[in-house]
């Protein structure tokens, strides 16, 4: 089998990707580290233990079909053939057969099922589909059907940057003492994310200021010694 693993930059820089908290991206490379030949994996539950990834993530990634699921709990990179290409004669076969046997190429070179292959089960609860057929990077298509215990929750809406007039109206709305100006340009100047994870409730961060008594949101200065002054949000 071979050592080296290459990553097409068409998939790890498109938007459905780094969209992705970095623990599930992380996931997604040491499985395709450990892939056979042809992008399979075994063990896909033991490597998301050991890198310390968590449940979502991995389940993340079947939900933006990075990759397919068996339902021997077997693991195919979807878009192996795009990232890697071995020479035959150094290519070792993947000893799943049988799955490798319900997969075709598109025409990207992306795994697909076969037209005749059941479903494949996304590999925790039989009663929630995703749907399994035409794909395109950059698009999530999920079909959830009968969400069960276990099962990943529909979707949030996403984050919508508010003005200006919404800020100030909530903050009049509150009465509180947060300047909406500064609190827009803070997080304008920071791409709407906090800490390294995109916004999710302009609100909450409102209030979040409000509790911590930014008041004006100067920035305060730091101390004699040098430190710079930070926010913590």
């Amino acid at each position: 089998m071979a050592e080296r693993r290459m990553f097409a930059k068409s998939i790890i820089d498109s938007d459905a990707f780094l969209d992705m908290p970095l623990s599930a991206q992380a996931l997604y490379f040491h499985l395709s580290m450990r892939a056979d030949d042809e992008g399979f994996v075994g063990n896909p539950k033991r490597i998301r233990s050991m890198i310390g990834a968590s449940e979502d993530d991995y389940k993340l990634l079947i939900v933006k079909r990075f990759l397919l699921v068996f339902p021997s709990g077997v693991v195919v990179i979807k878009h192996w053939k795009i990232h890697n290409y071995i020479q035959c004669d150094r290519c070792k076969p993947t000893t799943y057969m049988e799955e490798r046997a319900t997969l075709s190429l598109d025409g990207k070179k992306a795994y697909v099922e076969c037209a005749d292959t059941p479903c494949i089960q996304n590999g925790y609860n039989s009663d929630t589909q995703v749907r399994l057929g035409k794909d395109s990077i950059g698009e999530d298509r999920l079909i959830e059907e009968n969400a069960a215990s276990g099962a990943l929750s529909t979707p949030k809406p996403r984050f919508t940057k508010p003005t200006l007039e919404e800020i100030t109206a909530y903050c009049n709305e509150r009465k509180n003492n947060v300047d909406p100006q500064a609190f827009f340009d803070f997080y304008e100047s920071k791409g709407w994310r906090v800490g390294n994870q995109p916004m999710k409730d302009w609100k909450a961060s409102v209030r979040t200021w409000e509790r911590r008594g930014n008041g004006a949101s100067k920035p305060t200065a730091g101390k004699a010694n040098g430190d710079k002054y930070k926010r913590e949000d």
